[in-house]
């Protein structure tokens, strides 16, 4: 009797770990581990004459690439493509198109870039103030809303010393990184000036900073209250307008050294769940938008171990489309940086376990799940003492260090 088995391979360190296991030697293992991962990637809106390239090539080296109907008589203009592989499969694939015309060249580069990003297993993560490793264990940062509008905790912190203290309770919680913020970005929720918003955090920020040693973040697109969080302690700026509300935004992070978390949105948080919520292509969209905000914050001098990316949960996106998020996490990889995730409380939970934003706390927990085990490097939450063991054991099934 054979006894068959479905392997998951999802990491390198999880193939490497089954080769040493069944006793492989060195050398065996070196020649064998491109060749146990199989991949799949997709490209959109590709010209009929490079995709017959791309099918052709890919075949030549015992891969394949799926194209649309129509596209070897060229009678479509584009096709999407995905190109399937194992990682060997895919390299020699991108070395025998360096030379090919239709742009390929291009392709080729980006090829290695996406074979290299998505075997990153942990980043180091520069801010203003120190170096963070993520992806040994998922990180938790605590929510410090001082406003009287934000959807869930709205007005509960708005005094500074309520603020100060419920900062304090989520260090003692367990929280790695704590994010302050000054203005709500609910659905509908109205701009303030930015007096107003250094007004409500830098107090906060400023007793913070003297009383714990933990990496300080500001939640906000503009530029003056960046500057003064990070004169007052902070380290991090988390705006969800991955800096295009504020042009000056890129010279006060590249200048103070920080790190960034760039956001994916579409509109403002005034309007961005009116109107068609509708995507052609949901992580498209996504992965296209967060790779010219990362292109653009380095040519502004922000380097690549300074960016943290945030596919945007509920910022322009209907229920659905969230849960596909946390489903796909993984599709992030190809950015090369670490992935922050904020699904705490928020309304595509309640859709479907009821309650106020206060009694979502098991959806939470199960949406901060999902996220780890597809991805996640850090998860922005209100609850830090409950998530604290949420991903403990998440980390545990993951593999990670506990």
């Amino acid at each position: 009797m054979w006894f068959l088995r479905d392997l998951q391979i999802n990491s390198p360190s999880a193939a490497l770990a089954l080769l040493d296991r069944i006793g492989v030697d060195a050398s065996g293992i070196e020649a064998m581990l491109p060749k146990m991962r199989h991949l799949n990637i997709r490209m959109e809106g590709v010209s009929c004459r490079a995709a017959n390239v791309i099918k052709q090539e890919m075949l030549a080296v015992g891969g394949d690439a799926a194209v649309a109907r129509g596209t070897v008589a060229c009678s479509i203009p584009a096709t999407d493509v995905i190109l399937m592989g194992t990682q060997k499969q895919l390299r020699r694939f991108a070395e025998k198109i360096t030379r090919q015309p239709f742009g390929l060249s291009l392709l080729a580069l980006s090829v290695a870039r996406f074979l290299e990003n998505i075997d990153k297993q942990s980043h180091i993560l520069k801010t203003a103030r120190r170096d963070l490793t993520l992806g040994e264990r998922t990180l938790i940062m605590g929510i410090v809303n001082v406003t009287p509008d934000s959807f869930s905790d709205g007005g509960r912190y708005l005094a500074t010393d309520q603020a100060i203290a419920h900062a304090m309770r989520l260090v003692d919680e367990g929280a790695d990184i704590l994010d302050f913020g000054g203005e709500s970005s609910r659905p509908g929720a109205l701009p303030v000036s930015y007096e107003e918003e250094i007004a409500r955090i830098l107090p906060v920020i400023e007793a913070v900073a003297r009383q714990v040693d933990t990496p300080l973040a500001v939640d906000t697109t503009k530029a003056a209250v960046a500057r003064a969080a990070l004169d007052a302690g902070a380290e991090i700026v988390n705006d969800i307008s991955a800096m295009r509300f504020d042009e000056e935004m890129p010279a006060v992070i590249a200048e103070a050294g920080a790190a960034v978390v760039l956001m994916h949105m579409r509109g403002t948080p005034t309007d961005m769940q009116s109107g068609d919520l509708t995507y052609e292509s949901l992580w498209g969209d996504i992965i296209r938008f967060l790779e010219e905000r990362i292109v653009v914050a380095q040519k502004e001098g922000i380097e690549e171990r300074q960016i943290v990316v945030d596919p945007g949960l509920g910022f322009g996106k209907d229920a659905e489309d969230n849960f596909r998020i946390l489903r796909d996490l993984h599709e992030c990889r190809v950015l090369g940086v670490p992935v922050l995730i904020g699904p705490s409380r928020k309304a595509f939970i309640g859709r479907l376990t009821g309650g106020a934003p206060e009694e979502r706390s098991e959806g939470t927990a199960a949406a901060v799940t999902a996220a780890i085990m597809n991805g996640a490097h850090l998860v922005r939450v209100h609850d830090a003492g409950a998530i604290k063991k949420v991903v403990m054991v998440a980390d545990a099934v993951k593999g990670r260090n506990r």
